[in-house]
């Protein structure tokens, strides 16, 4: 049987992620495809239940449950069945935002080591202007840390965008 394959889009817009994780299912056609969207665990939605804050380091770890969810219960099993899966958001959405907070890099790679190498990786642009409040990892970091600890939102929206921009090839 054929391995499957894994394309990430990652993007602080997760209306654009979302729009390109769609483009991309189209591409690839429905019936050989399917989408492993963020928060198919629910934890960040019964965090939204809960008042106070969560720091970066915090939500990172959240992210990392959510994630392992996923590949568990979504991604890993579709690949061995042969299927292609596009997960919107993946790593390279966390890895930004706590490198844009300074949290260590090494800390980071362990934490999300066991999600398996994409096959493919994409970018959905974005800017400030159009990021969304609908409910996204970015936008959680916002509500749940950046605006009560007083942090420039656009400042760390161009801090994490800078984080996502492909890395050019060391000559």
């Amino acid at each position: 049987m054929k391995r499957g394959r894994l394309i990430a889009i990652d993007g602080i817009d997760l209306r654009r992620v979302r729009t390109a994780a769609r483009e991309a299912i189209h591409a690839i056609g429905a019936s050989r495809a399917g989408v492993s969207h963020w928060d198919s665990s629910g934890v960040f939605h019964e965090l939204a239940l809960v008042r106070g804050v969560a720091a970066p380091r915090t939500l990172l770890v959240l992210y990392a449950a959510d994630l392992a969810f996923r590949v568990r219960w979504e991604i890993a099993p579709a690949i061995a069945e042969g299927r292609t899966v596009v997960a919107a958001p993946y790593v390279a959405t966390a890895m930004a935002l706590g490198r844009a907070v300074g949290l260590p890099a090494p800390w980071m790679a362990n934490l999300l080591r066991f999600a398996p190498r994409p096959t493919e990786a994409r970018i959905a642009e974005s800017d400030r202007a159009s990021l969304t409040r609908a409910a996204g990892f970015v936008s959680v970091a916002y509500e749940r840390w950046a605006e009560p600890a007083g942090v420039d939102s656009d400042a760390l929206t161009r801090e994490i965008a800078r984080h996502l921009r492909p890395r050019r090839a060391r000559r």
